[in-house]
């Protein structure tokens, strides 16, 4: 054997020593934005998702570093945020916040939905549900009263 193969085969032999810690861990944050049209605090058959609602996530990971995410709603009005990375960075713990319903008649964040704040301790593939975010319409139909 040369000198070149034996040092490629050392390196080779070396490679899962370095990255023993750096195993992939796999995270995500969903959650939902409605309309509570008659501003109630209760969900009927007048309610109805928005799509198109930004959602900021603000995560804090095990290292201290802060990340910060930005989600919009689909059609159903579900957003979600995914991030793979080292075990050692995963997210330690998040806070989720509406920012915008682009919503032109539901445009009032509801009472209780300014943010919701926490602690991400799930394995790998798993995901945590944010609760609800409510907006209310500025004026509420007369078919509400």
């Amino acid at each position: 054997m040369n000198l070149q193969t034996t040092t490629f085969l050392a390196m080779l032999c070396l490679l899962p020593l370095l990255f023993r810690d750096a195993r992939g861990w796999t995270g995500e944050i969903r959650g939902r934005v409605v309309c509570d049209v008659c501003g109630d605090s209760s969900f009927g058959p007048e309610d109805h998702t928005l799509e198109g609602a930004e959602v900021a996530v603000l995560c804090i990971t095990k290292s201290g570093e802060v990340v910060n995410y930005q989600a919009f709603t689909n059609s159903r009005g579900l957003y979600k945020v995914a991030e793979t990375m080292p075990e050692s960075e995963r997210w330690d713990s998040c806070l989720a916040r509406p920012i915008s319903s682009f919503s032109e008649h539901c445009t009032h964040l509801g009472h209780g939905s300014a943010g919701f704040k926490f602690s991400y301790n799930h394995p790998s593939g798993y995901f945590h549900t944010v609760k609800p975010f409510v907006y209310k319409p500025v004026e509420v139909p007369t078919y509400c009263m």
